[in-house]
């Protein structure tokens, strides 16, 4: 009887473990770049250097941006005893110096590998060598880990990330762990104490049609996320040049709005002001960023013209207004109707306009509400977000 007390107690110690290693990382949703949408497999120690250099000379660092992850094709196979081998041709100093570099620059590192045999590129996977790779990741100073689903066969997809996220917790290195199973099996539904982010739906295209289709998935998804636990939309695309500005500042916009991890996929090192201007805009970060987590909902949908919205700390909202449609919209916008609307996932509070500063979050000016109606004219495929402030 004593043994089996024991044995119980010792599992319960090493749940809890678990739960204590998790519940430190992701408190607000993860903000970086990535390889994969600008340079595919065309990687190297350069490349990836010169990105974080270009995140701190850019602002992207100081605007909130902290992860440097290097997608795909970084290893080219294992060695005798089963260690992931690095392709020494394009990082001849090694990981590890990689991420020493970027932890130099005040950044954090991060790597991709994949639940199955083989990578989506037809590198080495992880399936069977989970303890070890993660063994590697940690003694490299890896700080992010996305984790991919191809060539997984009749893999489970719960029963496959739980023994990776046991292998990292094994490691004891704090590793951001992003599941990228493309909401096949609902992890919305399971990887909260599996891991930090989910993705939820195939892979983004630098389109309009693909990415407000992935938009659309998000509706049913809010109750899901909050600190440490979020809906991940996929990577950005902004600058890759498949969209308009105005297409970008709405794609930006929406991925703020839902509390989606910002994972920034353009060349960093040459974007354009209008690119930099998006990404780095501070009160569309600090709607992603709020500390309670709450993803927007979309409470109003006529069609071609929605209204999104979200809880935010201290009583306050924001709300964005999109123009689906391919002609401009002229809206009216009832600023004490935005206030106090509600659904299932946003907090009720006794909400008057009378307490609240509104900010045009893109325009980053005051609106005057002394008229609580106004008309706004929106272009094609455009948003106006709105951040109700609490008057002090």
């Amino acid at each position: 009887m004593r043994v089996k007390l024991t044995i119980v107690m010792l599992m319960i110690a090493s749940f809890c473990a678990y739960a204590q290693k998790f519940d430190k990382l992701a408190q607000t949703p993860p903000m970086g770049w990535n390889s994969w949408n600008k340079f595919a497999c065309d990687v190297s120690e350069d490349l990836i250097m010169g990105m974080a250099d270009a995140m701190v000379s850019s602002g992207m660092k100081d605007a909130g941006y902290e992860y440097v992850v290097i997608d795909d094709c970084w290893q080219v196979g294992r060695d005798e005893n089963g260690e992931i081998i690095v392709d020494k041709e394009r990082f001849p100093h090694g990981i590890k110096y990689l991420a020493d570099y970027i932890h130099s620059k005040g950044l954090k590192f991060g790597i991709y590998s994949c639940a199955g045999s083989e990578t989506c590129a037809g590198r080495p996977g992880g399936l069977g060598h989970e303890y070890q790779d993660a063994r590697s990741y940690a003694s490299w100073g890896v700080d992010y880990l996305k984790y991919d689903w191809c060539n997984t066969t009749t893999q489970d997809s719960r029963s496959s990330y739980t023994n990776m996220r046991d292998a990292l917790y094994t490691a004891g290195r704090p590793i951001v762990f992003s599941i990228c199973e493309w909401g096949g099996s609902k992890p919305w539904e399971w990887a909260k104490d599996v891991g930090h982010l989910w993705r939820t739906t195939g892979d983004i295209l630098d389109r309009w049609d693909a990415m407000i289709g992935i938009v659309d998935k998000q509706r049913d998804l809010a109750k899901y996320a909050g600190p440490g636990h979020w809906n991940d939309p996929d990577m950005l695309e902004v600058g890759n040049g498949g969209m308009t500005n105005e297409e970008y500042k709405t794609h930006f916009s929406m991925w703020c709005m839902m509390a989606a991890p910002l994972m920034a996929g353009n060349d960093l090192a040459n974007m354009s002001e209008e690119t930099k201007e998006i990404l780095t805009n501070n009160e569309l970060i600090a709607i992603d960023q709020d500390p309670i987590g709450q993803q927007a909902s979309c409470y109003r949908d006529n069609g071609d013209y929605e209204i999104w919205g979200r809880a935010l700390e201290n009583d306050e909202k924001a709300v964005c207004l999109l123009n689906r449609s391919d002609e401009e919209k002229e809206v009216q916008v009832n600023f004490t109707s935005l206030l106090k609307t509600s659904d299932n996932y946003w907090y009720t509070y006794p909400y008057n306009l009378e307490d609240y500063n509104v900010r045009d979050v893109w325009e980053q000016k005051e609106v005057k509400t002394d008229k609580s109606i106004i008309m706004v004219k929106m272009p094609p495929h455009s948003v106006k977000v709105y951040r109700f402030l609490k008057k002090k």
